[in-house]
């Protein structure tokens, strides 16, 4: 059982699955700091205030309703996929080919030319 245990822990793909929460939890400051820093003093000026959450409030019995809230959710959803989307995927995807292109293995072919080019210079 205790084998067991220590299996699972140290599985490659348990590792990989907490680095990747550790690294999500980092990667949420540099977003949430970029949609607070930038992009939300951004909708300021366009619109005059970034939060809408009092906009549409009205209430039944005593019992306030804010669309507002779900407003600000939404806007907030689209502003941190903006932001993820716009400076970081972007960027990264146009960086993907120059590292694929460094990463790429070189082909069989290569590999016998480059091994026949060297053994003639040793016998020169």
């Amino acid at each position: 059982m205790i084998k067991g245990y220590r299996d699972f822990i140290v599985r490659g793909n348990v590792i990989d699955l907490a680095v990747g929460v550790i690294m999500g939890a980092a990667f949420k400051t540099v977003v949430d700091n970029l949609v607070a820093g930038l992009l939300e003093p951004f909708i300021a000026v366009l619109f005059g205030q970034p939060d809408v959450s009092h906009v549409g409030q009205f209430s039944i019995n005593h019992v306030k309703f804010g669309l507002g809230l779900i407003l600000t959710a939404i806007i907030n959803f689209l502003l941190v996929a903006a932001a993820v989307y716009f400076f970081i995927v972007t960027p990264i995807n146009k960086l993907r080919p120059v590292i694929d292109d460094e990463q790429k293995p070189a082909s069989d072919k290569e590999l016998l030319t480059e091994i026949r080019d060297l053994l003639k210079n040793q016998q020169s």
